[in-house]
């Protein structure tokens, strides 16, 4: 079982403040899935402009956070370990409700298919058990150089 702090998750992903956006994984399996929440708030700097006067998380960064839920999943395996997962693509991205500051956003990514280094993940967010976003993910598996 998974459950990750900030700190474990920073020595798997690249991601530094201000685009590390996975405060902590609650549960998953290396290779299989993984779920993580994001605690979000007024004092985050995509609210500066988005926008200043109804603060709105932007769907692609939900999508960014979903990828990197998945990307703990994927490089969590030890063959994977040190290296990074890329984005590949997106599908059929859909987003059913606003993300504001005080939400607890969790994610869920599950690898559905995985072909040498590229992987395919269903992956999907909530608040308050409503779903507020869901994408296919692909990645590709790579070094950091």
């Amino acid at each position: 079982m998974l459950q990750l702090n900030s700190n474990e998750i920073a020595q798997i992903l690249p991601h530094r403040y201000p685009f590390a956006l996975v405060d902590r994984i609650v549960d998953g399996e290396a290779g299989v899935f993984a779920k993580g929440i994001k605690c979000v708030s007024v004092g985050e700097p995509m609210f500066c402009g988005h926008f200043p006067t109804q603060h709105v998380m932007p769907g692609v960064l939900i999508i960014e956070a979903m990828a990197q839920v998945g990307a703990v999943a994927i490089l969590s395996v030890p063959e994977n370990k040190g290296k990074i997962a890329f984005f590949g693509g997106i599908k059929n991205a859909r987003f059913r409700h606003k993300v504001i500051p005080g939400d607890v956003l969790e994610m869920t990514c599950t690898l559905t298919k995985q072909r040498g280094p590229v992987g395919i993940g269903e992956a999907k967010a909530t608040v308050n058990g409503k779903v507020v976003a869901s994408a296919e993910l692909t990645f590709a598996i790579g070094n950091e150089e």
